[in-house]
C-alpha cells in the first residue's frame, strides 16, 4: 500500500487506469433476480454468460480519512428491453456519499433511499454526479456501441451492501422505449 502521494493516468478512450490494485469482472449471471424479463435473462446466461461490467479499483486502507477510487465500465447491451447495469449497492456505512465523473458513453444513475425516495440522473461525458449519504445507486449503460465509463471516489470506510438490492431490487428501471431510454416503475420491486 502506497503511503505517499501518487499519480496515475486514465487514458481515453477506455480510461483503464495506468495503475490499479484490483480488476473486478461481473458477468450477466451476477444480476440473477434483478432483471425485469427473467426468462430472457435465463436464456442469455445459458447461451453466453457475458461480461456486462468491470471495475478497476485503486485500493487504500478501508478506514475513515482515506478515499477509495477507480473506474467503472458498463458495456452496452440489453436483457429484453432493459439496459445492462451494475448490481447496485448501498454503502455499509450508510451515511457515506460517493462521487461519479462520466468520462465516456451515455447512461443513467438509478438511486433510492431506504425510505423510498428515488432519483434517476442522466450521465454523459463531463457530467459529475454526487450521490448523497443513504442513497443506493446503480449505473446503467444506454449506449448502443459505446461503454459507459465513470470515475468514482468514496470514503475508505464506506463498504458495500449488495445484499439489500439483491433481495429487494430497485424501485425504478431503465428500459428501451419507443423514442429511446425510459424510466419505469419496477413491477417486480419487492
Amino acid at each position: 500500500m502506497i503511503d505517499k502521494p501518487f499519480t496515475y493516468t486514465l487514458p481515453l478512450p477506455g480510461a483503464i487506469p495506468s495503475k490499479y490494485d484490483n480488476h473486478i469482472i461481473r458477468r450477466l449471471s451476477a444480476l440473477k433476480g434483478q432483471c425485469l424479463d427473467n426468462s430472457t435473462f435465463e436464456k442469455m446466461v445459458a447461451e453466453d454468460d457475458r461480461i456486462i461490467y468491470e471495475v478497476y479499483e485503486i485500493k487504500r486502507p478501508e478506514v475513515a480519512g482515506e478515499i477509495l477510487m477507480g473506474i467503472s465500465i458498463v458495456h452496452p447491451g440489453k436483457v429484453g428491453k432493459e439496459y445492462f447495469m451494475t448490481k447496485g449497492h448501498f454503502h455499509t456505512v450508510i451515511d457515506t456519499a460517493e462521487v461519479y465523473y462520466c468520462l465516456q458513453g451515455e447512461g443513467y444513475m438509478v438511486m433510492e433511499t431506504p425510505e423510498g425516495e428515488t432519483a434517476v440522473e442522466a450521465l454523459s461525458p463531463g457530467k459529475v454526479l454526487y450521490v448523497p449519504p443513504r442513497w443506493a445507486h446503480r449505473s446503467v449503460c444506454t449506449g448502443r456501441q459505446q461503454d459507459l465509463v465513470t470515475f468514482f471516489s468514496y470514503p475508505g470506510n464506506a463498504g458495500h451492501d449488495y445484499g439489500t438490492i439483491e433481495k429487494l431490487g430497485f424501485r425504478k428501471l431503465v428500459v428501451e422505449g419507443e423514442t429511446g431510454p425510459e424510466i419505469i416503475d419496477n413491477p417486480r420491486y419487492r
